[in-house]
């Protein structure tokens, strides 16, 4: 696999798309696949959310959140098969992942000046993928890496986004799931700052009733015919 990394041309692949779209899963599959580095844009805002109810920033205080945007130091591991993320030294990989941050990043990540230093780390971690990354998210093919080769936007249903999550989250209740994707779309959607949307030159791939293996072969596809392109 290292070896058809060198080999090939190096690529650069940006996934975006909302929550439960099989994003995260595709991604690290691929990136593996291929022998390419993978980047998990969303866990560097849970990070730095993380940061910011640990060190009682108030949330709801936007000038608050801008003034401590430039303090914590994020790391992000890019190995698909153990992606991980620090903060300030710590493992944060599980901590990120609580409700309380999961209810808060949307606004942390609305913030100019979070926004503006989230993407320059991850701009950095795609300069410096030797082979080429997969990175996902939602703003990574219009404005993180508009120059990426392959955009891929990945979409489903309300309705198999919450059920994806709900077997994510044990034993959460799929309709109060489906309420909370579709009201953090909206805030993805309807932030002025790098808003959730698709670039205009993304392949957009529907996973409602796909499988994850069937998502996967896709994306691998898209890659290849940009590779035999290069």
């Amino acid at each position: 696999m290292e070896t058809a990394a060198r080999t090939a041309p190096a690529v650069i692949v940006a996934i975006d798309g909302p929550s439960g779209t099989g994003k995260s899963s595709t991604s690290k599959a691929v990136a593996a696949q291929l022998g390419l580095s993978y980047l998990d844009t969303g866990a560097q805002y849970r990070a730095i959310t993380w940061w910011m109810v640990h060190n009682g920033i108030d949330t709801g205080d936007a000038s608050a959140i801008a003034a401590a945007a430039g303090k914590p130091d994020i790391v992000s591991g890019t190995d698909p098969a153990d992606p991980t993320i620090t903060v300030d030294g710590t493992d944060v990989a599980g901590p990120i992942r609580t409700a309380e941050v999961t209810a808060k990043v949307s606004a942390v990540s609305a913030v100019p000046e979070v926004r503006a230093r989230i993407t320059e780390l991850q701009r950095s971690l795609a300069r410096e993928a030797v082979g080429g990354i997969v990175v996902e998210g939602r703003d990574i093919g219009t404005t993180v890496l508009p120059d990426a080769d392959l955009k891929v936007f990945l979409t489903a249903s309300p309705e198999a986004r919450a059920a994806r999550r709900s077997g994510e989250l044990k034993g959460s209740d799929v309709h109060a799931t489906r309420e909370a994707l579709v009201k953090r779309d909206a805030a993805d959607a309807g932030r002025k700052t790098s808003p959730l949307a698709k670039a205009d030159d993304a392949v957009e791939v529907d996973t409602t009733d796909l499988t994850l293996q069937q998502v996967i072969e896709c994306v691998v596809t898209l890659v290849g015919e940009k590779r035999a392109g290069q």
